[in-house]
Parts: C-alpha cells; structure tokens; sequence
C-alpha cells in the first residue's frame, strides 16, 4: 500500500520534531546584563560551547536552561579566530549533546539549527547545507577556514546553537547569520 503525500509529510513533521525534542535539553541560554545567545551543553563535567562574540571579553555568564535552572559560568576558553568560547558551570545534572562528525558533510544534507536566547521553549528551523569548508571572513575581522553554510534562516540568539544533522547529532555550531545564509563552525 503506497503513502499518501500527505502521510508523509507528517513522518518527516513527527521525526523533526522529535529530533528537536529529544535534543533540547542540551540547549541553553548564555546571557549577561539583558542580552543573550544560546549556547551547548558539551560535556556531564558542565561545559558549555557557545560562540565568543555572544560573551564578549566577559569572564562570566549566566546560563540557563529551559527547565528554569539558572547557574553562573566561568569563561575558561576561547578562541575569537574560530568565534568559539567555553564555559564551565558547577553541575553534573546537565545533558549533553549527541556529537557527529563534519567531516562527511554534503551539499544539500538537511540540518536543523535550534536555539535558547530566553531560557523557555527552544526554537528551531532547517535548511540544507549550501556549501561545505567555505572560509567565510566577518565582523570579528578573522576569517573561518572551513565553515558550513546553510539555508537555514537563524533569528537573533541562533549564535552559539548547534547544527544538527538528520539524527540529532551537533556537525557544527552557529556563529552568524548575513547575506541570508547560517554560517557554523564544524
């Protein structure tokens, strides 16, 4: 028995769904004195990835997750080359991210980008890769190498979420967004 247009559509609705479901509660809010972005959380010994310009030359953080958990983080890495910083809060109770790999990645592959810049609800959108190891040069006046350029439309707090593939796995985070393409770091 052959599936409607329409039955399919819903599999691919219910299985982005739930791919953006089961991976939400390793997206966090990464914000100071009214302004926020989003951030990953990496690791169960409480690191967070998060994009460098979203915390500035700050040495901490608030971060939030969507289950209204607040923690103060230390910046104890970055990299303003690659616009990547790493923040550590005390806790062990936070999910990590599922990790993929960038080194296969093609164009046209879906992706789904998600974000937490308010610490309620993650919001996400997709698109498809354009491009793949595409140095791209930008405000922070470094270029990167290797970036992932996609479709995908990111709203303002998109910086520093993940860019996941089809089976929920981060292949790179989200660090712009200009010329209505979604640039990732691998």
């Amino acid at each position: 028995m052959k599936s409607s247009s329409s039955e399919v559509l819903q599999l691919l609705s219910g299985a982005i769904e739930e791919v953006a479901s089961e991976t939400s509660p390793s997206v966090v809010r990464v914000g100071f004195e009214g302004r926020s972005g989003t951030g990953v959380v990496f690791d169960r010994e409480g690191h967070i990835l998060t994009a460098n310009h979203v915390v500035h030359r700050l040495d901490k953080v608030e971060v939030g997750t969507s289950d209204g958990s607040r923690f103060n983080s230390k910046v104890v890495g970055r990299n303003p080359y690659s616009d990547l910083a790493l923040l550590k809060v005390d806790s062990t109770d936070l999910e990590p991210i599922a990790l993929g790999t960038s080194s296969n990645l093609r164009v046209g592959q879906f992706v789904l980008a998600l974000a937490n810049p308010f610490s309620t609800n993650v919001s996400a959108t997709s698109g498809i890769i354009t491009a793949v190891n595409r140095p791209i040069g930008g405000w922070w006046r470094f270029s990167i190498d290797s970036a992932i350029v996609t479709d995908a439309r990111l709203n303002p707090g998109y910086s520093g979420g993940p860019l996941l593939d089809a089976q929920g796995k981060m292949i790179g985070l989200n660090v712009a967004y200009f010329s209505n393409r979604g640039i990732a770091v691998p």
